[in-house]
C-alpha cells in the first residue's frame, strides 16, 4: 500500500515536470534566442553609434559616455523583453526600478543637474577650451570642460571651478565667440576745450595703433553734457585678442599726451562756499 502511494506521488511529479517542460521550454528557448540576438544587435548598434559620433563634430570627451549610455539602454530593453517572454511578471519589477530611480534621483539631484548641464554644454558648445567667458560672477579663460564642472583661469591666475548645472541655465557672455570686438571709451574734457582738437588728437592716436581696424570705421561723438564736463564717446574695433591691451594703452596715451593738444581731462568742479 505504501509503495503504491509513493509510485503515485512520483508519477504525479513526473507528469507535472513534463507539463512544465512542454509549457515553459518553448518560452525558455525563445528567450535564449532573443537574448543572443539582442546582445548581438546591441553590440552592432553601439559600435555604429560610436563611429557616427566620431565622425560628427561632437566633443570627443562626450563620445564614451553616449556610447555607454546606448549600450546600457539597449541591454536593459533586451533583458526586460526576455524576462517577459519566459513569463516573469514585469509590473512589480518596473515599479521597484522606478521607485529606486526616484530615490536615487532625489538624493543626487544637484549632481544630476550638473551632469545634465555638462551634457548640454558639450553638445551645444556655447564655449570651448581657450575661450574667455563671463558667468556666475566670474570672468576667465576656459581651461577644462568636464561632465560635472567647468574650470576657468582668471587674469590673476586663480582657478575657478563652476558647476555645469547653473552654468548651462544661467546668463553667459562669451568674449571669444566673434573674431572682432568693439572697444569703448568715454573721455571727459573741460568746457572751453576745442572739440575739433579732441577729434584730431583721437584720430591721430587711433591711426598710430595698427591693432585698431579700419573697418568698421572708428566713431567719435559727444555722449553727454554736464555742469563741468563734455563727455565724448570713442568706439573702435579690434581683433578679440587685442581688446584689453588696446583699451589700457589708449587710456595711458590720452592721459600723457592730451596736453600736447592743449586739451585737459575734466575734473569735478566744486564751488567754494561764499565768504561772509
Amino acid at each position: 500500500m505504501l509503495i503504491d502511494q509513493q509510485v503515485t506521488l512520483v508519477n504525479k511529479y513526473i507528469d507535472k515536470s513534463i507539463d512544465f517542460g512542454f509549457e515553459y521550454a518553448p518560452k525558455l528557448v525563445g528567450g535564449i534566442i532573443v537574448l543572443v540576438i539582442g546582445l548581438w544587435f546591441t553590440k552592432i548598434v553601439t559600435k555604429a553609434v560610436g563611429k557616427s559620433l566620431e565622425r560628427s563634430k561632437i566633443d570627443q570627451s562626450l563620445i564614451p559616455f553616449l556610447r555607454s549610455l546606448t549600450n546600457i539602454t539597449l541591454k536593459v530593453l533586451v533583458a526586460i523583453t526576455v524576462m517577459g517572454m519566459i513569463g516573469i511578471q514585469m509590473t512589480s519589477f518596473v515599479a521597484i526600478l522606478g521607485a529606486a530611480g526616484l530615490a536615487v534621483g532625489m538624493a543626487l539631484s544637484g549632481t544630476l543637474q550638473n551632469f545634465a548641464g555638462g551634457v548640454i554644454i558639450l553638445i551645444l558648445k556655447p564655449f570651448r577650451i581657450g575661450d574667455t567667458i563671463e558667468a556666475q560672477g566670474f570672468i576667465g579663460t576656459v581651461k577644462e570642460i568636464s561632465i560635472f564642472s567647468t574650470m576657468l583661469n582668471t587674469a590673476d591666475k586663480k582657478l575657478v571651478i563652476i558647476p555645469n548645472g547653473p552654468l548651462s541655465t544661467g546668463a553667459l557672455t562669451n568674449h571669444s565667440a566673434e573674431p572682432t570686438r568693439r572697444v569703448d571709451w568715454t573721455f571727459g574734457i573741460a568746457f572751453g576745450d576745442d572739440i575739433e582738437k579732441f577729434k584730431k588728437a583721437m584720430t591721430h592716436f587711433i591711426e598710430q595703433d595698427a591693432r585698431i581696424l579700419k573697418q568698421p570705421a572708428p566713431f567719435i561723438g559727444i555722449a553727454s553734457l554736464t555742469d563741468s564736463t563734455v563727455t565724448i564717446a570713442v568706439k573702435v574695433w579690434v581683433d578679440g585678442s587685442n581688446h584689453t591691451a588696446v583699451f589700457f594703452d589708449m587710456n595711458e596715451k590720452v592721459y600723457t599726451q592730451f596736453t600736447d593738444y592743449n586739451l585737459h581731462i575734466s575734473a569735478p568742479h566744486v564751488d567754494s562756499p561764499a565768504k561772509k
